[in-house]
C-alpha cells in the first residue's frame, strides 16, 4: 500500500516555553475505561462544573485533553531518516533533531521511527547486522548507536517513542548480498523468495523465535515507549502471481488446517507472542499494529465493510479482527490512505467500520492518514487542501478514534497545500495529553509543590516519577473543579528536566495549574498559582 512508504506527520504552533520545555499534545481519559462506558462529550462548554456540585464536567471535542498526534519516520531506502547513507553521526542527528522539532511545532507527541526495516538493525545489535541505510553498506559499523539519541531526544521534547519494525522482512534483494553473519545467511532455511525479495517463512517456529528475541532485546536494553509493527506480514500479492513457496512448512506443521487458516494463524501465533514477550520485559511499553486499512469487505464476509478493495485477512493474512478480540495489541492504528467518497474504499465508511471493531474493547484506535499523498493527482479529493482535515472532523463523531499519525515525516516539513498548518489551526490549537492505556499501568506523581510565579517564570518544584508536567491557564483567574477537563486551558506539556525546580515561561496573566504525568501521562492533581 505504501510503495515508498515515507511516514511523518506535524502542523504548527507556538511554543510558549524555553529550554527543554515543549507544548505537544494527546488524548483523554483520566483512566482508560472500556470503550462503551466512555461518557459522553458536550459542544463548547464553559470552564466551570455544569451545575453546583456535579460530579462530570462538560467537555468539548474541538479541546480533547488526550489524543495521540503521532508521525511514522522511515529509514528504509532512505524515505524521511537519514536523508541519504554515508552522512556522519552529527548529520544525521542535525535531520533527526529537525524532524522532532517540526513535530512538535505542529503539536504532535509521538514518533514511530523505524528501526529495522529488513532484519537489520539502527542499533547496536548481536542478534541483526547494522543497516545498510546508514552508511551504505549492510553490516558496516557507523560508529555511533543511533538508538539511545533517538529516544532521547524524542524524551527531551516530550515526545512518545515508538520502535517500529518489520517483522518478516529479510532483504529488499539477493540474500547473496548480505553480510555473513545476516540470520538469512545463517539459516537459509527460513527464507522463501518471493518477488525480488526475500522473506522470513511465517510458518516456522525458529522464525517466530527469531522475530520474538530481537523486539524482547530492544525492549530490555533501550527506554523505547512502545514496539510498532506496520502492515508487511505475507507480502503483499505481487503482479507476476507467482505463489509464496511455503508448502514444506505447511506439510509438517499445517496438521489439517486450510492453507489460509493456518497462515493467519502463524501471523496470530507471533502477535500473541510479541505482545506477551513485550509486556512480561516491561509492563508498561505498549504494543501495536497499523493494519491495511480494509479488514475485509462486506461481498467476502458479512462483518466486514462496504468497501471493494484488497483484503487483507485473504490477501496477507492479517486478521485485525482476531487481535483486537483476543487483546493481544494495546493499540491498532489502520491505514486509510483513501478520501472522503472515494468508491472501492472510502473513508467515511473505513473509520466508523474501525470505531465499531474496538467498541467495548480496552484497544486503542488510532487512524494512519496518508499525508503523503496531499497535493497528488492520485484522485481529485488529494488536491484539494481541506480533504486530510475533514478526515479528522469526521472522527470527532466518534469517540473511539483516540487520535491520528501521519506518513510521512518528509511531508511535515514540505508542509503540501499548507495542509498541516490547516490541522495544526482546526485542530491541534491546543496540546494534548497521550491516551491512558490502564492495563500498561502507570501511577499518576505526587503533585508540584511550592509552585511560585515570578514576573514571567512560573516554577515549581519536581514531583518524583514524572516525565513531564501539564500546564494549564485561566485567563479570567476563576478556576473550577472542571478548569483541567479538557484542552481548552491547556498551554503545555512540559518535558522534566534535572535541577532543583522545573520552570516554564509564561507569555499572559491568570491562574495556572500545573500537574505531574508520568511517562504513561498518569496524571496528578493541580496545583494553583496566580500571578500578583
Amino acid at each position: 500500500m505504501r510503495n515508498a512508504r515515507p511516514l511523518l506527520a506535524a502542523a504548527a504552533l507556538a511554543v510558549l516555553t524555553t529550554g527543554a520545555a515543549y507544548a505537544f499534545g494527546p488524548d483523554a481519559k483520566p483512566a482508560r475505561p472500556k470503550a462503551a462506558d466512555r461518557p459522553a462529550t458536550a459542544a463548547d462548554p464553559a470552564a466551570g462544573p455544569a451545575a453546583p456540585g456535579a460530579q462530570q464536567c462538560a467537555t468539548s471535542v474541538k479541546f480533547p485533553k488526550r489524543q495521540l498526534r503521532g508521525v511514522w519516520i522511515a529509514t528504509v531506502k532512505n524515505i524521511d531518516w537519514p536523508s541519504r547513507t554515508g552522512l556522519t553521526p552529527a548529520q544525521q542527528q542535525a535531520e533527526y533533531v529537525k524532524i522532532l522539532d517540526n513535530a512538535v511545532k505542529r503539536r504532535l507527541n509521538a514518533v514511530f521511527v523505524q528501526v529495522r526495516p529488513a532484519s537489520d538493525a539502527l542499533y547496536k545489535s548481536e542478534l541483526e547486522p547494522w543497516s545498510q541505510y546508514l552508511t551504505g553498506t549492510a553490516g558496516k559499523n557507523p560508529g555511533w548507536d543511533p538508538l539511545p539519541f533517538l529516544i532521547a531526544e524524542a524524551h527531551r521534547r516530550g515526545l512518545e517513542f515508538h520502535a517500529w519494525f518489520n517483522p518478516y522482512r529479510a532483504s529488499e534483494g539477493d540474500v547473496g548480498g548480505l553480510p555473513a553473519n545476516h540470520p538469512a545467511r545463517r539459516h537459509p532455511e527460513w527464507i522463501v523468495k518471493y518477488e525480488g525479495r526475500a522473506y522470513y517463512n511465517p510458518g516456522l517456529p525458529a522464525v517466530r523465535e527469531h522475530v520474538t528475541g530481537v523486539i524482547k532485546d530492544v525492549v530490555s536494553r533501550y527506554d523505547v515507549d512502545g514496539i510498532h509493527f506496520d502492515d508487511y506480514f505475507y507480502p503483499y500479492p505481487g503482479s507476476s502471481g507467482a505463489k509464496f513457496a511455503d508448502d514444506a512448512a505447511f506439510a509438517k506443521y499445517g496438521k489439517g488446517a486450510a492453507l489460509a487458516d493456518w497462515r493467519r494463524a502463524n501471523v496470530n501465533k507471533l502477535v500473541a507472542q510479541v505482545d506477551e514477550v513485550v509486556h512480561e520485559t516491561k509492563s508498561h511499553v505498549k504494543f501495536g499494529i497499523s493494519p491495511f486499512g480494509i479488514w475485509r469487505n462486506k461481498s467476502n464476509d458479512p462483518a466486514g465493510s462496504a468497501t471493494g478493495g484488497m483484503s487483507a485477512y485473504d490477501a496477507i493474512y492479517a486478521d485485525a479482527r482476531q487481535w483486537i478480540r483476543k487483546g493481544t495489541v494495546d493499540y491498532v492504528m489502520p491505514q486509510l490512505y483513501w478520501p472522503r467518497g472515494f468508491k472501492a474504499a472510502d473513508y467515511d465508511v473505513l473509520m466508523p467500520w474501525w470505531a465499531d471493531l474496538v467498541k467495548g474493547t480496552d484497544v486503542h484506535l488510532y487512524i494512519g492518514q496518508g499525508l503523503y499523498r496531499v497535493g497528488t493527482t492520485d484522485t481529485p479529493a488529494w488536491t484539494k487542501p481541506g480533504e486530510l482535515p475533514s478526515h479528522l472532523t469526521a472522527n470527532r463523531k466518534h469517540k473511539q478514534v483516540d487520535g491520528d499519525v501521519y506518513f510521512s515525516a518528509k511531508q511535515i516539513l514540505t508542509n503540501p497545500l499548507g495542509v498541516m498548518d490547516r490541522i495544526a489551526k482546526d485542530h491541534y490549537s491546543r496540546p494534548a495529553l497521550l491516551p491512558l492505556m490502564k492495563e500498561r499501568g502507570g501511577q499518576a506523581p505526587a503533585k508540584p509543590a511550592d509552585a511560585r510565579l515570578q514576573g514571567t517564570s512560573l516554577s515549581w518544584k519536581p514531583s518524583e516519577g514524572a516525565r513531564s508536567y501539564a500546564v494549564y491557564r485561566v485567563a479570567s483567574g476563576k478556576s473550577g473543579p472542571c478548569a483541567t477537563a479538557d484542552a481548552r486551558n491547556l498551554v503545555a506539556v512540559v518535558a522534566a528536566t534535572d535541577g532543583e525546580r522545573q520552570s516554564f515561561t509564561v507569555q499572559d496573566g491568570g491562574t495556572y495549574l500545573v500537574t505531574a504525568l508520568d511517562r504513561l501521562h498518569n496524571e496528578s492533581d493541580a496545583t494553583t498559582v496566580t500571578g500578583a
